[in-house]
């Protein structure tokens, strides 16, 4: 009798216990991310990265150069984790570069609850003048 119930006792732990994976793994657990528009209080930031680009470098591409970069914030505010992408990887690189190396710190107590995320996403666009 006690063997049946011991093998009855890791049947069922071992049932429950892959239940409870296969749970787990259906659970959508994507990381949140907020989309910044103009008027979501990173304007500041938006500044910094038009007055610190640098736009002398041969090698962008002429005309409007979209990118959506992708960013976390620290704890105390700090922009970490920049990677940019869009229509010119040199635009892109530039972007990465001025926001992984500006001095710029978030309020996170002036950010509403909604803007607290994992990671943020920022559209950037970028005219090129001919050269």
């Amino acid at each position: 009798m006690k063997k049946k119930m011991l093998a009855l006792s890791i049947f069922l732990f071992g049932f429950l216990g892959t239940l409870n994976l296969v749970r787990a793994q259906a659970t959508d657990n994507k990381i949140q991310e907020v989309f910044i528009n103009s008027g979501d209080g990173f304007g500041e930031l938006r500044k910094l990265l038009k007055d610190n680009f640098d736009f002398t470098n041969q090698d962008y591409k002429e005309g409007v150069v979209n990118s959506d970069v992708r960013f976390s914030l620290s704890e105390d505010g700090k922009i970490t984790n920049v990677h940019a992408n869009g229509d010119c990887k040199n635009v892109s690189k530039e972007i990465e570069n001025v926001l992984s190396h500006i001095i710029y710190k978030v309020d996170m107590e002036k950010m509403s609850q909604k803007m607290v995320a994992s990671s943020y996403v920022m559209p950037v666009s970028v005219t090129i003048d001919n050269r």
